[in-house]
């Protein structure tokens, strides 16, 4: 029966292969067929371009399933049969009859939810497990209990799929749980809720694969919006994003956009790093004000007084810059005259620079004002000499003027946000004397909590892109100009020698006028979504997903609100892990500002990663403080308890422990071992450890690497040592406790923290 059952699946996943192959060769054809058109015409390279970007696509989807492409079989009770993959293919015939269901489709839900209890319909599920090409394993479960049929590979342990994928040897890249998404995480995945949706979770419970998932069935269920505004992903370093960063390609979906938070603005990317207590000043919300404060300041009033006034005079004039005039010799623009004109520009709730043409403006008309009364004043007291047109030509002439113009930019200058910015770093005075040492820097080195100060600035800046808009319409009148001149020419040039003939013969300037003509030689923008967004600040997403939330300051926060206006996001993460000084670790206190209690806060309670023991001895370091602490379940026992060993000999002892904690599987490069320590610690340590390197971005991929607990957020390694637990954060040691999902070893030369010491 069982050779009868493997071959039946072997045969479907050959058709299902060769139908891939087939898809895959149309597609590679298609953009090698649009590649090598030679139409030069814009139509032609519209065509070629939409063509090589669709096909490409459809590849990259194609060959993302090409691992596990099929993993499942429905059997339902009325007799329908589906096979369920990561990717649906329909079959060349004139029904399109699906051959694999997408994982994400309705009628696939059965596959993840279905029990003995509540059956939708099944009578069968069957898991495939496949070695590239070759079905390896048949797991069956019976749920319609009357079914007497058998095939003999029902098993009696219905997690024993999930057991395996979670026992099986880490390869220092994230895989995606298609297979084995639990009925917890599936209703998470396609929760309905278009609001903030803040999944929560303690260590190894899936959170950060679920919001990925989440991404994958979004783009899905909702293609022709996202497709358009795209999807944001923000993780907390570049090791878990190289680490996720094959997941969504594994279930066909290219188009998201992978950040952390100091890529988030255009142009800039933040490899600095601030002094301890830097970062919570520049997080605080209050920063906002701050800044605000400095633009306003930058928006400065006249304070030199005028040569010849003095104790002397009778009156002192009021402050007043003076504007040397080729023509017409001094201008002042005095105190009063500048106040009006700053507060018309204020009054128009316009960002610094795009409120700075209305300052201009009236200043220019101050002055023209004060020439005109100069120049036209009548000597026997009667009125203006000058008419309005004199007037008029007197204000063209001051617009024109360099030295005004000066004089304007240095009473209200343009701005961009890295000046601003840097310029208040280098001198913080509008903050108290202790805050403004912690932040003060004179380089610019940008950290990842000045990218938010970057954001904002830019918010109360603004661009001003008259300049640039009113050139880009030049050109465009130039060039509908030149195609009216095609146009006239093409007629002055039409033949009527056959103007007696009965037919009309149509020409150019007959189907098409000059603007759609010059239009059509616009260059198009043909890059992704997803480079669109990312050079772009101002663009707006369709979904944001923010793993380890808790750790962005409020200040990230409301750069990542303007990201999306809809506030449609998931917010993955666990309060408990908070780390970063300047972290808002709580969701009242994330959300209340944008959202109030407009959200949908899910918990995940099973720890699907750390095994029993870790996780008890983890959570008592956690409990050493907060008393009333309770961690996740685990879903699983290895037998092995986390070992504590002391030493004189640091380096020496934790390259010892390298050698012998490492599994065999790690010793055979099919698994992963972490060593995670003080970044102080990291230059000894990796000269004791052969080919081990320290770094902001490890490779993940090598057999052994080193970190510091905030770079092994989200992370799991087969085996994990953690050196001189009493010099970490007890939110960052139960970070560095949690990444094992086998063996757990600890080194340290001195003290042990509570939870830890207590440990036999």
């Amino acid at each position: 029966m069982s050779s009868v059952e493997f071959r039946n699946e072997q045969q479907f996943i050959d058709e299902l292969y060769a139908r891939l192959d087939h898809l895959r060769d149309q597609a590679e054809h298609s953009v090698q067929q649009a590649l090598s058109d030679t139409g030069s015409g814009f139509q032609a390279r519209l065509e070629r371009d939409v063509v090589v970007a669709e096909q490409s696509g459809l590849l990259s989807a194609l060959n993302a399933g090409e691992n596990g492409l099929c993993f499942g079989r429905l059997e339902f009770s009325d007799g329908q049969d589906h096979h369920i993959g990561r990717i649906g293919i329909r079959q060349d015939d004139a029904d399109r009859t699906p051959l694999v269901l997408d994982w994400r489709a309705e009628v696939a839900r059965p596959f993840y939810l279905a029990t003995g209890h509540f059956p939708m319909g099944l009578r069968r599920r069957r898991h495939l497990t496949t070695r590239g090409r070759e079905v390896t394993a048949l797991h069956d479960e019976i749920l319609d209990l009357a079914d007497t049929e058998r095939t003999g590979h029902e098993g009696a342990d219905a997690d024993a799929v999930l057991l395996a994928a979670l026992d099986a040897a880490r390869t220092g890249r994230m895989h995606d749980i298609v297979q084995t998404i639990q009925a917890e995480q599936d209703r998470i995945i396609r929760s309905p809720h278009r609001g903030v949706l803040v999944v929560e979770g303690g260590p190894g419970t899936g959170k950060t694969a679920v919001a990925l998932h989440r991404a994958a069935y979004l783009l899905y269920a909702h293609r022709e919006l996202l497709a358009k505004r795209g999807v944001l992903i923000v993780g907390p370093n570049p090791a878990f994003l190289g680490y996720i960063g094959e997941v969504l390609p594994s279930l066909g979906e290219t188009g998201v956009l992978l950040s952390t938070p100091g890529e988030l603005f255009p142009g800039i990317r933040a490899t600095g790093t601030d002094r301890p207590g830097a970062a919570a000043v520049k997080g605080r919300a209050e920063m906002a004000d701050v800044l605000a404060h400095v633009v306003r300041d930058r928006q400065a009033l006249p304070e030199n007084v005028p040569a010849g006034s003095g104790e002397d005079s009778a009156v002192v004039p009021e402050p007043a810059l003076e504007i040397d005039h080729d023509d017409y010799g001094t201008l002042l623009l005095d105190r009063t005259m500048a106040h009006e004109a700053r507060d018309r520009a204020r009054a128009t709730g316009l960002p610094h620079n795009l409120a700075r043409p209305y300052f201009a403006f009236r200043v220019i008309d101050s002055l023209t004002h004060q020439l005109a009364d100069r120049l036209g004043a009548d000597p026997y007291g009667g009125p203006n000499l000058l008419g309005a047109d004199d007037i008029a030509q007197l204000g063209k002439e001051i617009a024109t003027s360099a030295e005004v113009h000066a004089a304007i930019d240095s009473l209200w200058p343009p701005l961009t946000p890295v000046q601003l910015v840097s310029d208040f770093l280098a001198d913080p005075s509008h903050l108290p004397a202790h805050e403004a040492e912690l932040i003060r820097r004179t380089t610019q080195d940008w950290t990842p909590a000045d990218i938010p100060l970057l954001d904002e600035a830019a918010e109360l800046l603004g661009f001003d892109d008259s300049a640039q808009r009113a050139a880009e319409e030049r050109e465009r009148q130039q060039r509908i100009a030149y195609a009216q001149g095609v146009l006239d020419l093409s007629q002055g040039s039409e033949s009527y020698e056959f103007e007696d003939m009965e037919n009309e013969f149509l020409a150019a300037h007959d189907i098409i006028d000059a603007e759609r003509m010059a239009e059509r030689q616009e260059e198009a923008d043909h890059r992704s979504t997803a480079e669109r967004a990312a050079a772009d600040r101002t663009w707006a997403f369709g979904h944001v997903i923010v793993d380890e939330a808790q750790e962005l300051s409020e200040m990230a926060w409301r750069l990542l609100m303007r990201r999306c206006p809809t506030r449609s996001m998931t917010l993955v993460g666990d309060p408990a892990q908070t780390g970063d000084e300047a972290g808002c670790g709580s969701w009242k206190r994330i959300l209340d500002p944008y959202v109030g209690d407009r959200y949908e806060l899910v918990r995940l309670g099973v720890n699907y990663r750390t095994p029993a023991e870790i996780m008890e001895l983890a959570a008592a370091v956690l409990r050493a403080r907060y008393p009333g602490f309770e961690p996740p379940s685990s879903v699983r026992s290895t037998g092995r308890r986390p070992w504590v060993r002391q030493t004189d000999d640091l380096a020496g002892a934790v390259a010892e422990a390298v050698r012998q904690s490492a599994p065999a599987r790690v010793r055979e490069g099919g698994g992963r071992l972490a060593v995670i320590a003080p970044r102080p610690l990291h230059e000894v340590l990796a000269a004791a450890l052969p080919g081990v390197r320290a770094g902001e971005e490890p490779d993940l991929t090598r057999t052994v690497v080193l970190l510091e607990p905030r770079q092994a957020k989200g992370l799991e390694f087969d085996t994990v040592i953690v050196v001189e637990p009493a010099d970490h954060e007890p939110s960052d040691l139960y970070v560095a406790l949690t990444r094992a999902t086998q063996a757990l070893g600890v080194v340290h030369t001195g003290r042990l923290p509570k939870g830890l010491a207590e440990q036999p």
